[in-house]
C-alpha cells in the first residue's frame, strides 16, 4: 500500500498510522464489494446473519453485544433483513418487552452468497502478500485484538 509522500517521515512508519491507512483501504474494498453484489446487504448484515447461523436464535440485545454493532443499528439492520425475508423476529414468550431473532432459509441462502463475497473481498485486501505473509498478518492481528 503507498503511502503519501507527504507524510512526515517519523509518522509515516509509526503502527497506528498503518494500521488507520490499512482500515481505511478494507474499509474502501469491502464496501466496494458489497455496493458489486447489488443487493443491498452490508458487512453488518453479514455479521448478524453470521452470528444468528452460527449461535442460532438471539435477542436483538444480545446479538448487538455479539457482533459489535450499535443498537440503535442493530435494529434497523434487522428491520432491513426481516423485510428482506432473511431473519423473523417474534416476541419472547417469557419477556414480552424483547424480540427473538432467527434465521429463515433464505437467510442462510443470503450468508452462502455473501461468504463469496466476502472471500473475494479477503483477496483484494490481501493482494500484496504471499500466502505465508497472509497467514503471518491474521495471527498477528489475532493476538492485538
Amino acid at each position: 500500500m503507498p503511502t503519501d509522500d507527504r507524510t512526515p517521515d517519523r509518522v509515516r512508519s509509526r503502527p497506528t498510522w498503518l494500521l488507520a491507512r490499512a482500515h481505511g483501504r478494507a474499509l474502501a474494498l469491502l464496501h466496494a464489494g458489497f455496493e458489486a453484489h447489488g443487493d443491498g446487504l452490508r458487512g453488518y448484515h453479514y455479521r448478524l446473519l453470521a452470528a444468528l447461523e452460527q449461535w442460532g436464535p438471539a435477542s436483538q440485545a444480545d446479538l448487538g453485544r455479539d457482533t459489535g454493532i450499535d443498537p440503535s443499528d442493530v435494529t434497523a439492520a434487522l428491520r432491513q433483513l426481516e423485510d428482506e425475508a432473511l431473519v423473523e423476529r417474534r416476541v419472547d414468550p417469557g419477556h414480552r418487552r424483547r424480540n427473538i431473532v432467527t434465521i429463515t432459509a433464505d437467510g442462510q441462502r443470503a450468508l452462502q452468497r455473501l461468504d463469496v463475497v466476502i472471500a473475494d473481498i479477503q483477496g483484494d485486501v490481501l493482494a500484496p502478500l504471499t500466502p505465508e505473509q497472509r497467514r503471518q498478518l491474521v495471527e498477528l492481528l489475532e493476538k492485538l485484538v
